[in-house]
């Protein structure tokens, strides 16, 4: 009697460039890690005091999100975004945003047991595709168009039929792209998909003002937003879903029994983040000066690249088309290590993804090891 398997889990894509960090050990300073978007810069001073003095330890925070909480997300949204949302039934409160996306799928089945597809682009961030395998469902990449923007055109009348949700990601992780927001509501609403909007990048948009889906209103859409790039808290994981009250009602039930709660502490901390605009203006200044630079890396390296439209990342097209060769000649000849974009799917073969979240100093070896500094 054959012996059934259960799942295995892929190799986690980040480790599989552990490998590849000896051949750059040869460079003095070690090796510039590129490969992730961890911020390294801190966080304002008064969101770490308010992390550190919120004397909220002790008790079990609401899994919503407190009352401030969510009307400082309110306010937030008002100001930077233009929308106006009710903090007591249209916002929530989230462990971060990675455990949303790659949860999301598994709720949303429980609610939809006819429906099994999960739609995103075709290159974006892996956890959309892994939220899907995870909750045992059909994972649909929809491709996109030569400006890395998702193509709704392409999406086929069987997959729209049998979808839990769409994906859209603005500014994208990892090209850059702006979709096109108010198409992607009008599209979900006239076939009845919810769609949700991964907006952890708005503040980082550098083609306009930042972009929400939830401008057209909240009816059948959700967005999702993070402090971890806002405002460098990505080990404080916190963020929030914002849109439709039914959909984000049935949400914030299901996720108080799964036992889902946002730190106090977290919340605190991101209160203090959310009201201070100030922090993330410099923050952007220093992520497009870090793209200016790595850019004339690449320049001096013989390979020509163009900055995205939004978010702190390069995604540069590999010389041959060979990203995995790239990569090893990166870190072998100025110790950068970057990530081959098969990681973001299949149709990114031929680039490498490079972040700009290393400090100045720590970009300044690179140059020097160029001879360009």
């Amino acid at each position: 009697m054959t012996e059934k398997k259960g799942f295995n889990p892929p190799p986690y894509p980040y480790d599989r460039l552990d490998e590849l960090k000896p051949l750059g050990a040869h460079h003095q300073g070690g090796i510039v890690d590129c490969s992730i978007g961890t911020p390294f810069d801190a966080p304002p001073p008064g969101v770490v005091a308010a992390l550190g003095n919120s004397d909220t330890e002790r008790g079990y925070p609401p899994s919503i999100g407190t009352p401030e909480f969510r009307e400082t997300v309110a306010e937030w949204m008002s100001i930077r975004l233009g929308c106006q949302l009710d903090p007591g039934q249209e916002i929530a409160a989230a462990v971060g945003t990675k455990e949303f996306v790659v949860g999301l799928p598994h709720w949303m089945k429980l609610r939809h047991p006819d429906r099994d597809t999960v739609l995103y682009p075709a290159i974006s961030y892996p956890s959309y595709e892994m939220g899907a395998v995870l909750a045992g469902c059909r994972a649909v990449p929809v491709p996109v168009d030569a400006n890395w923007s998702i193509r709704l055109d392409a999406i086929s009348p069987r997959d729209r039929a049998r979808a839990l949700l769409l994906w859209v990601n603005t500014p994208g992780n990892p090209a850059g792209g702006l979709d096109d927001l108010e198409a992607a509501a009008a599209w979900g609403r006239s076939h009845q998909v919810p769609v949700f909007s991964d907006e952890c990048y708005c503040e980082f948009t550098w083609d306009g003002p930042p972009r929400t889906i939830l401008a057209t209103g909240t009816q059948g859409v959700v967005a999702v937003h993070s402090l971890s790039k806002r405002s460098n808290l990505a080990g404080v994981r916190v963020g929030f879903y914002a849109g439709d009250p039914d959909l984000v009602g049935y949400l914030r039930e299901v996720r108080k029994h799964a036992g889902f709660m946002v730190p106090g502490p977290a919340q605190a901390a991101a209160i203090a983040a959310l009201s201070d605009q100030e922090h993330v203006n410099k923050q952007r200044e220093t992520y497009l000066a870090r793209l200016h630079r790595l850019s004339k890396v690449m320049t001096t390296m013989g390979v020509e690249t163009t900055l995205p439209r939004g978010g702190f990342y390069l995604w540069v097209l590999a010389p041959n088309g060979d990203a995995w060769a790239f990569t090893r000649q990166l870190v072998e000849q100025i110790g950068l290590l970057a990530s081959p974009g098969e990681f973001y799917g299949s149709s990114g073969a031929e680039h490498v993804r490079v972040a700009a979240v290393q400090p100045d100093e720590r970009i300044g070896l690179l140059e020097q090891r160029l001879g360009t500094s």
